[in-house]
Parts: structure tokens; C-alpha cells; sequence
């Protein structure tokens, strides 16, 4: 007997992880595929977006038309931090006699060397990956063989690149992400995973190209936000509500009780709108998120780790088009304070050489950001 083990977050389960296990299922001739949602994986900063049941609940309508497929509970139940090595002892008690595999896309196999307690997953099961996107595992071989003594097996199965962050926010803007089974999505939309009205209501107040440019603004943030160790709830409503006071006029009575600041210029006046219509409209209480809002367009000194990355999202969005954009976007995956210092450099030029009012606190931010280089 042959036993896959597939494992993951599963947030949200989408067409890439079946079409992934039934690959690795006709490669390996696999006569059962556990399919294992994670608690909480061990580099998921604060946890899923969806509750452990609908997750699980995700993964047995996506896998209902096939009966060699089970979907286990057993790291929902266990708790806590979800280990993969935990996991195959488990199954490797459960099916002793059995020939066992791990399966994994080519990201997850670049990082098993850091993996906790590599050595004893690899005694108990065969590590079996699928290459994904761009990325190749066959590089990797050379480098397994040298440290575990052992290999993995390719699947010959190259996935396409879906990403569940993108699948998460495009949920959130009220957008239908195509990589989802239609029953898995109505099983969303029944429940209201993944939707923040919230958001909703603020893109009502702009225009649709204001609205794909949140959208877009959102996606890069959110992207981002991981590596930074910026949870992904902050960057997406930060970014989702950037501009929410773009097209509401001072006079509006939804401003009624704002006072602006002094000596604002009018091209970063709804930075500070947009963050009172974040509190006082919408009920954002985080001060991070209203912070990163209420300077997004001119920086300031001391800026939050979200602040940055917010200010670079929606400068660097993929509809943006500037002369070193493009420099800019490959330091914004390299080195985020490197690109907060270039971008705030590129803006101070650019005001000087049109001869525009330079806003003081985007100068501050300047000297901030070079003194911390």
C-alpha cells in the first residue's frame, strides 16, 4: 500500500492543491492521500484567516468526488503548533506496512532544511515534490542527497501559480478569484470567510479606477506583508482603506468634527481624511493601521514597519509607470527600508525639479530614513 500525506494551511484550499495530489496520486501510484490542515503552520504569523472547522470543511467539498482521498483532523485536533514531523510519526503508526510519501510544492521543499526536525521526517516518509510556477526542484537533489543521505522523487507535475494570499484578498474586495472549486466558493460566501464589509463600504466611496487601484495597492501589501512580519489583517486593511477619503470633499458631512493639520498640501490632504473616516465611519481601532493611513502619501519620521509598506505598495502598485520604477519594485523584495530611503529620495527629487511646495513631513522622513540607513 501506498500512502501520500499532503499537508498545509489549506487557507483557502484551492484548484492547484487537488490538481497537485491527484498528480502526485498517478506519478506514485498512491492507493490513499491524506490530506492534513494545519493548526497553526509554523511561519504563519498569527494563525489562518479561517477558522480550523471551515478549513476543514473546504478540503472535504474540494476532495468530495474522490473516495481515495481522506481528510484528516489531526492536527486541528492536536492543536497548538502543527509539526510536520509529529504528523508522520503519526501516520507512520497509523500505517506502519505502509510506503509512505510527503508532498510538497517546490516553495515548501526549498525551506525543509529549516524545518524542525527534518532527520526524523525524512526516516519516516519519502519526500515527493511538485515543481510550481518558475520553480524547479530538480537544482535541489544535489543539496537533499548532501544533508539527509537520502532523495526526494519528483512528481512531473509543474503547477501553476496560485497564491492564497491573492485568493484572500480578492475575496475581500468582493472579487470572484477563478482558482476555487464553485462549491468551495459557496461554501465561503455562505459563511462570510474571507469578506470584510468594512472594506466594502469604504470603496463605495471611491471611483472604480480608485477602487482597482486599492485593490492592487492591497495585493503587493499583502504579499509583502509575511517577510515583514507584518500581519496580513493589518496590510489589508490598511491598504484596502488608503484612499477611502480620495473623492470626500472637506465640506462633507462625513467629515463633520475633522480639523486638518496646518500647512497641508492639497495632494496628501486625504491621507489624514482618509484615517478619521478609518476611525470614526468604518471602526478601525488599530493604531498601526490608522497610522499607516494617515501618512501614506507623505511618510513621516519614525514610520511603523506597516507605515513603509504601505506608502511603498501605493507607490509601487503594477499600474504604476515612473522612471526607476522598476529599480524601485526589486529593492521593495530585497530591502524595505533601502527602498523607503530611494523612493522618499526619487519624491524629494522630483518635487524639486517641478519646483512644487516639499510637504515637511516627507522631508523629515527623508533625513529619518537616511539617518537609519
Amino acid at each position: 500500500m501506498k500512502v501520500g500525506i499532503f499537508g498545509g494551511s489549506f487557507d483557502p484550499i484551492h484548484s492547484e492543491h487537488v490538481a497537485c495530489a491527484l498528480a502526485a496520486k498517478e506519478a506514485l501510484g498512491l492507493d490513499r492521500i491524506l490530506i492534513v490542515p494545519s493548526f497553526i503552520g509554523p511561519h504563519k504569523r498569527g494563525g489562518a484567516s479561517a477558522a480550523a472547522d471551515d478549513r476543514l470543511n473546504m478540503c472535504r467539498i474540494a476532495f468530495r468526488n474522490y473516495d481515495f482521498v481522506t481528510v484528516s483532523d489531526f492536527e486541528l485536533a492536536l492543536g497548538g503548533t502543527s509539526y510536520s514531523y509529529i504528523t508522520c510519526r503519526h501516520f507512520a503508526e497509523e500505517y506502519p506496512e505502509a510506503e509512505r510519501f510527503f508532498l510538497v510544492g517546490a516553495d515548501m521543499l526549498e525551506d525543509f532544511f529549516g524545518w524542525k526536525n527534518p532527520d526524523d521526517i525524512v526516516s519516516r516518509v519519502t519526500i515527493a515534490a511538485c515543481n510550481r510556477g518558475d520553480a524547479d526542484v530538480g537544482p535541489l537533489h544535489a543539496r537533499f542527497r548532501a544533508r539527509f543521505s537520502c532523495d526526494f522523487v519528483e512528481v512531473p507535475f509543474r503547477g501553476k501559480e496560485v497564491s492564497s494570499t491573492e485568493i484572500r484578498v480578492g475575496l475581500a474586495f468582493g472579487k470572484r478569484p477563478a482558482p476555487l472549486d464553485e462549491a468551495v466558493y459557496r461554501y465561503m460566501l455562505a459563511r462570510g470567510l474571507y469578506a470584510r464589509p468594512v472594506l466594502l463600504q469604504a470603496l463605495a466611496l471611491e471611483k472604480e479606477e480608485r477602487r482597482e487601484h486599492s485593490f492592487r495597492v492591497a495585493m503587493l501589501a499583502c504579499k509583502r506583508a509575511r517577510s515583514c512580519k507584518i500581519p496580513e489583517e493589518q496590510a489589508l486593511m490598511a491598504a484596502g482603506l488608503h484612499d477611502c477619503a480620495k473623492s470626500v470633499p472637506l465640506e462633507s458631512p462625513l467629515l463633520e468634527g475633522f480639523v486638518l493639520p496646518e500647512n497641508v498640501p492639497s495632494p496628501v490632504v486625504h491621507q489624514f481624511t482618509g484615517a478619521y473616516l478609518a476611525e470614526h465611519l468604518f471602526g478601525v481601532r488599530e493604531e498601526a493601521v490608522l497610522d499607516a493611513i494617515r501618512y501614506h502619501a507623505s511618510g513621516r519620521e519614525d514610520m511603523t514597519p506597516l507605515g513603509k509598506l504601505i506608502y511603498l505598495a501605493d507607490l509601487l502598485e503594477e499600474s504604476r509607470s515612473f522612471a526607476g520604477v522598476e529599480e524601485l519594485r526589486a529593492l521593495f523584495w530585497k530591502d524595505l527600508d533601502a527602498c523607503l530611503l530611494a523612493a522618499l529620495e526619487m519624491q524629494l527629487g522630483y518635487l524639486q525639479k517641478g519646483q512644487k511646495p516639499i510637504y515637511e513631513l516627507t522631508q523629515k522622513a527623508y533625513f529619518w530614513a537616511r539617518s537609519h540607513k
